[in-house]
């Protein structure tokens, strides 16, 4: 037997290890965009803004590396179980699709449309995609959820949402 078939065969059954992989290549993305952070020294904060994206970085790879040691052990996750979940059911692609589109377009008009506009699409997309159809009470709900969250970044956090073609306005 080869050696690239024993290998083949001793993976088998072990689609864990990409969950493993994936959590590394995450944490080695995290630990590269921090080691590039320009951050000045302060005696008044020598833990400075560096310190977290380290902290995640190495979490992210001791959690993928004791991922991929239980799965080479034999570890193996439980199939979900849930009453109401049956796996023999295929995927609702008329559920899946509008959802991932409403998305999508929340992706690509933030920046030029601002966040209340493109967050009340993607709220109203939402919950059309799920089933709703109270289409004035939806987009009203929508719209009050963007400003909210507006609002809520800016006076709650310090952090500006793009307000887009509402510039001056909000």
């Amino acid at each position: 037997m080869s050696s690239s078939t024993s290998l083949t065969s001793r993976l088998k059954g072990r689609s864990e290890l990409g969950v493993a992989l994936l959590l590394g290549a995450a944490g080695a993305l995290v630990l590269w965009d921090a080691l590039g952070l320009a951050t000045p020294y302060s005696n008044s904060d020598p833990v400075g803004p560096k310190t977290l994206p380290y902290i995640v970085a190495g979490l992210l790879i001791v959690c993928a590396v004791l991922l991929a040691v239980n799965v080479l052990r034999g570890g193996k996750g439980e199939a979900e179980e849930g009453e109401d979940v049956d796996l023999t059911h295929p995927a609702d692609w008329r559920t899946v699709l509008p959802l991932a589109g409403a998305f999508i377009a929340n992706i690509l008009l933030i920046d030029w449309a601002g966040w209340v506009i493109s967050g009340t699409i993607l709220f109203w997309g939402s919950v059309w995609a799920l089933g709703s159809r109270h289409y004035v009470r939806d987009g009203l709900v929508s719209l009050a959820m963007s400003l909210l969250t507006f609002y809520g970044f800016y006076l709650g956090l310090g952090i500006a949402l793009p307000a887009g073609l509402l510039e001056g306005i909000l």
